[in-house]
């Protein structure tokens, strides 16, 4: 393993650390009623979701990975009971309890557990059953009366690219775009500040999540130790990468951001649903970004000689990776080798969104079959993962996968 605890220098470096969450009781408290507040277009069958993902983190190990569990990091870091009772604070502030007698009564109870319970607890989300307070407001009474929970589930933690991405020896810890995961990157405050495997490390964060401006994991990817690929996305906001471009070319080896610019929809919601990196000079790629000419909206963000972001906008992205990757080829495989029926299907099931293991390796769904045998015949190793239920929460491997530590290409 590296010497340092976060370590990321391209998407591609064989994968040797990861964080995952395991799906919980989170996902069962999915209502058809929530799901839209909860970003979600379906209920996974919990028990089968968690088979899914048991086979995704065997099939890391069974390549060399090791695996690590956000819920269990961040009751780590909480051992401290003054900063355990911070975290506490802010995670009610932040589901809307800064004070008053429901916060009183929610802390009390959280507290009263030992602390992996009480992250699976929060995670899971608090039902107004579950604690005794007299309900005074009117938003509580009348507005919300219908909804059972006082702190709602976090069934997206599953997908931890998310909430945080690791870029060089430092990570962003993101302000995401919806209140439905805004608090999932706090656990990440807290492990990177308060875990033993992380504190004290010198681990620099590029952007922190006291922003307004929003970027996502899902359109980070470190393409090589020099330049980041960002989405210009529905989840992240130009402004945002103008910022974390500025504080990675100030402090260190990234000198080049190209943000990319992808259609802004539920469906291609991040950059990674779309376009991932899976060996030095392939990548996979939904046709449906592409416009008619095969060409696509590239802004590539450099540091002028005052420090000053500088944009060129190029609309060739087979140039600009030959030039910024150093390729004489660039090899784009499109999902469901490009079929009008099948390139949308398997996209919606992501068929793009590939966890590179290794130059060349990959794991991805079973079900997107046909883009798969594409992938194997420009001679990719694909490792399929099981995923009926995984995939029904709008994200694949990679989603679920947030690699703290590669080695070097």
């Amino acid at each position: 393993m590296s010497q340092h605890a976060i370590h990321v220098t391209s998407e591609i470096g064989k994968l040797k650390t990861v964080i995952l969450k395991r799906p919980g009781e989170e996902v069962e408290n999915i209502t058809p009623d929530s799901m839209e507040r909860l970003l979600f277009d379906d209920i996974p069958y919990l028990p089968i979701a968690q088979e899914e993902h048991d086979d995704f983190a065997n099939t890391l190990k069974d390549n060399g990975v090791e695996v690590l569990y956000m819920e269990q990091l961040a009751a780590q870091a909480l051992a401290d009971e003054g900063t355990k009772e911070q975290f506490l604070d802010q995670m009610l502030a932040e589901s809307g309890y800064a004070a008053g007698s429901v916060h009183d009564a929610l802390k009390a109870y959280l507290l009263s557990l030992d602390n992996q319970a009480m992250v699976n607890k929060i995670i899971a989300g608090v039902r107004k059953t579950d604690i005794d307070v007299k309900l005074n407001s009117l938003a509580e009474l009348a507005e919300d009366a219908e909804y059972p929970f006082l702190m709602d589930p976090m069934p997206n933690t599953y997908f931890t690219r998310d909430p945080a991405a690791a870029i060089g020896d430092g990570l962003s810890i993101n302000h995401m775009t919806f209140a439905a995961r805004n608090r999932e990157s706090l656990f990440m405050q807290y492990i990177i500040a308060n875990h033993p495997r992380f504190k004290d490390q010198g681990i620099h964060v590029w952007r922190d999540r006291n922003h307004t401006s929003r970027i996502e994991g899902g359109d980070e990817l470190v393409l090589s130790q020099r330049v980041l690929a960002i989405g210009v996305s529905q989840r992240t906001s130009a402004k945002a990468i103008e910022d974390i471009a500025h504080n990675l070319f100030k402090d260190s080896d990234f000198d080049t951001v190209l943000a990319i610019r992808i259609p802004h929809n539920h469906a291609m919601m991040h950059l990674d649903t779309v376009f991932t990196m899976i060996n030095y000079n392939q990548f996979t790629v939904h046709p449906a970004i592409l416009k008619a000419d095969g060409k696509l909206d590239v802004y590539v963000l450099t540091a002028d000689e005052n420090d000053r972001i500088k944009v060129d906008y190029h609309d060739d992205i087979v140039e600009v990776l030959k030039k910024e990757l150093n390729q004489s080829e660039i090899d784009l495989i499109p999902t469901g080798n490009g079929d009008p029926i099948v390139a949308p299907r398997e996209q919606w099931n992501d068929g793009s969104n590939t966890l590179t293991i290794a130059p060349g390796e990959v794991v991805t769904y079973n079900r997107n079959y046909v883009s798969n045998d594409l992938l194997r015949e420009h001679g990719i190793l694909v490792h399929e993962v099981r995923s009926s239920e995984l995939s029904r929460g709008r994200g694949g491997p990679r989603c679920m996968s947030m690699p703290i530590v590669r080695e070097d290409i």
